[in-house]
């Protein structure tokens, strides 16, 4: 009898009201690579706090580890090391759990080392070594250099509304929203330009996704030099392979696909997993950000949906990577091609241990030199009389992918655009969109670009088109 009741229990555990088994994973198996990767975060961020933003170990503790919801140590110490002599740091002791490190590397910014490495493995990280651009920019005007005279605001704008749209930015109602900088340029110049304390003109500070809108140019300008199509496929060598690369259905994907996040290819990072394994592992982990983007599975036609999905950049990447040819070609591409010659001297993009640029989010920049980005889009791709990005890959770039038509039509090619029903600011506004509230804002109608940086953390929510609205309140068209 009691084996009987017995059985009756299980079964009304595991059948639902249909009469059909359900299984329920509650354990989460994944929580000693959760614990990895978020040592590998705080290694990330500290070194980048300390030695790339030039930031004090108490600043870096009461915003650039915000975002974590328990890091290890306090700003008086704790179970990490911080190696000044070799910018580096240390996250963690052995056991169970890797000691994470990360290293600064000139040229690049910090780069995550795997668990089995150690501080005696940093020479052998990537480095770039490539000189600056000539010249002081200081003594150079704005916007190739950071000269800027004082002159008057335009008569059509109203001073009034522009300082609200500046306090609406920094006078936020939750303390989750951590606004660093903001920048307005209007008909080329900066009208208004205003940091938070401890943050200065100079300061870099991660750009997150906004990146993806810098890989976007960046391909656009190997796509305008015939180098690459946006309609033809990426050309991989996809893993696992199946055998016969002619065979494998992902070969159909295509540039055009992967810019629009619409590969069709398994999601990786989403559905909580982004700090446990896909993209976190090169992120955090010092895994190959190339590798993992190429083993995953075709699981829908792609085209037909959208999915936000950090490895559809990086596979867009690899393919640019390809289509340069050669390492140093590729190590030097983003400088050369864009950074040198629109003045973005304090960006740097980083890259993986291998030397891969993480392009779908790690790269470390100043708000001027996010602004002389967007007026380069706002200029539609002219810099100083010479066309570096073609209007047609502009224009690509504020289409809506097809697979979010009807549905938003919130995303371009890597740009965010004003999502349908929103109409209370520019409906051709188009912006870069980054974690922790790091936008560039571009407004072709009103002859704007806003730039607003964040160190937001926790719910976050900070809206770039709200922002957007208040700043064209200051812009009047009549005038």
């Amino acid at each position: 009898m009691k084996r009987s009741m017995m059985s009756a229990a299980i079964l009304s555990l595991v059948l639902s009201a249909d009469g059909f088994a359900q299984q329920a994973e509650n354990y989460d198996y994944w929580a000693p690579q959760r614990a990895m990767v978020q040592r590998g975060q705080q290694a990330v961020f500290m070194c980048n706090g300390l030695f790339t933003s030039q930031r004090t170990l108490e600043q870096v503790f009461s915003q650039e580890l915000a975002f974590l919801r328990a890091p290890i140590g306090t700003v008086l110490g704790g179970d990490y090391h911080v190696d000044y002599e070799r910018r580096a740091v240390e996250v963690g002791t052995p056991g169970a759990v890797p000691v994470m490190r990360a290293a600064f590397r000139d040229g690049i910014g910090c780069i995550i080392l795997a668990p089995d490495q150690t501080l005696a493995d940093i020479d052998e990280l990537p480095e770039l070594t490539l000189p600056l651009p000539a010249g002081d920019p200081a003594q150079i005007p704005w916007p190739d250099g950071d000269l800027i005279e004082p002159q008057p605001l335009p008569a059509s704008i109203d001073a009034g509304a522009l300082q609200a749209a500046s306090d609406w930015a920094f006078n936020r109602p939750t303390p989750e929203q951590d606004t660093l900088s903001l920048i307005v340029v209007y008909q080329g110049q900066i009208i208004h330009e205003r940091y938070a304390d401890g943050i200065n003109m100079d300061t870099r500070t991660r750009t997150w996704s906004t990146a993806k809108s810098i890989a976007s140019t960046l391909i656009g300008m190997t796509v305008d030099q015939g180098l690459m199509a946006l309609d033809e496929p990426l050309g991989l060598d996809w893993l696992p392979q199946s055998g016969s690369a002619g065979s494998d259905p992902r070969r159909d994907i295509t540039l055009r696909h992967a810019l629009n996040m619409s590969t069709g290819l398994e999601s990786i990072d989403n559905g909580g997993m982004e700090y446990a394994t896909g993209s976190g592992l090169s992120y955090w982990a010092g895994s190959s950000s190339v590798q993992g983007a190429l083993a995953r599975a075709l699981i829908r036609e792609p085209g037909t949906r959208w999915d936000y999905e950090n490895y559809d950049t990086l596979l867009a990447i690899y393919a640019m990577k390809l289509a340069l040819g050669g390492e140093n070609t590729y190590a030097e591409f983003p400088r050369k091609a864009l950074l040198d010659r629109i003045g973005m001297r304090n960006t740097l993009v980083s890259t993986d241990r291998f030397g891969d640029f993480i392009l779908s989010s790690q790269v470390y920049t100043n708000a001027r030199d996010l602004a002389r980005f967007g007026l380069l889009y706002l200029n539609n791709g002219v810099w100083d009389g010479e066309r570096l990005i073609s209007e047609d890959w502009i224009e690509f770039s504020r289409t809506p992918a097809p697979a979010t038509v009807g549905r938003g039509s919130q995303y371009g090619g890597q740009w965010w655009l004003v999502p349908e029903g929103r109409d209370d600011i520019p409906a051709d506004a188009y912006s870069t969109n980054g974690n922790r509230g790091q936008y560039t804002v571009v407004v072709p109608s009103h002859d704007l670009v806003i730039v607003r940086r964040g160190l937001d953390y926790g719910r976050q929510g900070f809206s770039q088109w709200d922002l957007t609205r208040e700043v064209v309140k200051a812009v009047n068209q009549g005038n």
